[in-house]
């Protein structure tokens, strides 16, 4: 199978490559930045690994490149919380998921041959904040700014379907492996200095970075999957049991907390992205069969940090 990839330096679409390689499958993958790709996945490592320079929100011959591809997975957008959102941040935020996604489709359509599936992140911020509520795939978008992101994102991927091209549509909780989210937590506790952030009580929808490569896989390779699945686990947690589990897996105390008014002032409205939260579970995810390997937080961190 050949696969072409944007979002492939990432932090999950590294890993993505590696296994697609290790399968004996050929990678497309589609960077701004063709050094840095080059060094990430070295052709005496990588013989498999073809890399093509794109822009993601444009037109160009990089399109060519998509035709003869079996699948393309797109991960690509711009990172949300790590800037405070000014209007120009939230327009870049925005920019690399509808016009990203858009540039993709526009390739699939136009490709001869076509790819025969298209797997598009999207986030659980599609659902909007909340202490209360329950969502699944069934539930209704929110309203907030993320929310607004992702039904602009997902609307530019549902149009690959009339090119009669499979979509799965992967809603991304936090991804927790070595690096990511979890690597800016981690430090705190190191330092003796952990704890939950903000009240604590926001709900905390995680997946486990292996379970997030696997389910990739089987969007790729399971011709029944179609729609949206949550790409969670399926026993979300609130902030203060994550960092009380931090601190009994890392042996460091996790009693301080980090007050929300202190994330504000670095990120603005950022911060609502860890400061709020909503309990997301993967009805569908589960329906389809997908078997974690990481339904436990306390497995998951372990495997993780020790």
């Amino acid at each position: 199978m050949k696969v072409a990839i944007a979002g492939a330096t990432g932090f999950v679409g590294s890993r993505l490559v590696e296994r697609l390689h290790q399968e004996g499958n050929s990678i497309l993958v589609l960077t701004r930045n063709t050094a840095f790709a080059q060094k990430a996945f070295p052709a005496q490592a990588f013989p498999n690994v073809e890399i093509v320079t794109y822009q993601p929100t444009a037109s160009g011959s990089w399109q060519d490149a998509i035709a003869g591809c079996d699948a393309v997975v797109n991960l690509a957008g711009e990172p949300i919380a790590e800037e405070r959102w000014t209007a120009e941040h939230k327009q870049k935020i925005l920019n690399s998921r509808k016009l990203g996604t858009q540039k993709i489709v526009e390739a699939i359509v136009r490709a001869n041959p076509k790819p025969k599936v298209l797997v598009n992140a999207s986030a659980i911020g599609y659902y909007g904040t909340s202490e209360t509520a329950t969502f699944d795939e069934t539930s209704q978008s929110g309203n907030d700014f993320l929310a607004e992101v992702c039904q602009a994102w997902e609307a530019e991927a549902n149009k690959v379907k009339d090119a009669g091209v499979r979509l799965v549509i992967l809603r991304l909780g936090i991804v927790l492996g070595m690096g990511g989210a979890l690597g800016k937590m981690i430090t705190p506790f190191k330092l003796f200095a952990g704890g939950p952030i903000g009240s604590g009580r926001q709900w905390f929808s995680w997946i486990h970075l292996d379970d997030l490569v696997n389910l990739i896989l089987q969007a790729l390779n399971n011709p029944a999957m179609a729609g949206v699945y949550n790409a969670t686990a399926p026993n979300p947690v609130r902030m203060a049991d994550l960092s009380q589990t931090m601190g009994e897996v890392m042996h460091r105390p996790s009693w301080l907390p980090v007050p929300g008014f202190a994330l504000e002032a670095l990120l603005g409205d950022g911060a609502k992205v860890v400061l709020e939260g909503q309990q997301v579970l993967p009805k569908r995810t589960v329906e389809v069969g997908f078997e974690y390997q990481y339904s436990n937080l306390q497995a998951a961190l372990t495997q993780i940090l020790e």
